[in-house]
């Protein structure tokens, strides 16, 4: 039985195979198109369509987005929420308005605010260790900053009078 040009292009749909590799699987496989299929894998000879990379990048990236609107941004202070956006959102806004982020992070430490990221279950994401450290360390600077301007400013006036 001869190879058929039609058996050739399904081949080639089914593996992204060129004309030369569908033509020989056929050919070495009895014109079995499984067989075919089978010798094309063992050959390593079956390529990834540009097609499934697209829709793997476009699901992976679903998938991300998905995560990043379920899992919250939170700045608290006092227990209280003052920011609760999804993650999404808060990336969106950190590129957009950089320079408000650049500035409110930072502010929002110095001023006793807590940053946490919750995810979709509650549970607080490990970053929230680092969140931890780094604003505890930066109130621990602050409160010694203003302990040592109110004993300069106490020593200024004091030694004014």
């Amino acid at each position: 039985m001869s190879i058929t040009l039609e058996q050739i292009d399904l081949l080639r749909e089914r593996a992204n195979a060129s004309y030369q590799d569908a033509k020989e699987a056929l050919e070495k496989s009895n014109n079995n198109l499984v067989e075919a299929l089978v010798y094309l894998e063992k050959e390593n000879k079956i390529k990834a369509s540009p097609k499934t990379c697209d829709r793997r990048f476009i699901e992976r990236a679903k998938y991300i987005v998905k995560k990043g609107n379920e899992t919250k941004f939170i700045i608290k202070k006092d227990n209280n929420n003052i920011i609760n956006l999804p993650v999404t959102a808060a990336i969106i806004i950190g590129v957009v308005a950089t320079p408000v982020a650049i500035i409110g992070i930072p502010v929002a430490l110095l001023t006793n605010h807590r940053i946490k990221i919750e995810k979709e279950n509650g549970e607080e994401a490990q970053v929230n260790k680092i969140f931890d450290t780094v604003s505890d360390k930066v109130n621990s600077m602050a409160d010694m900053l203003s302990k040592e301007c109110r004993k300069q400013n106490d020593d200024k006036n004091g030694s004014n009078l």
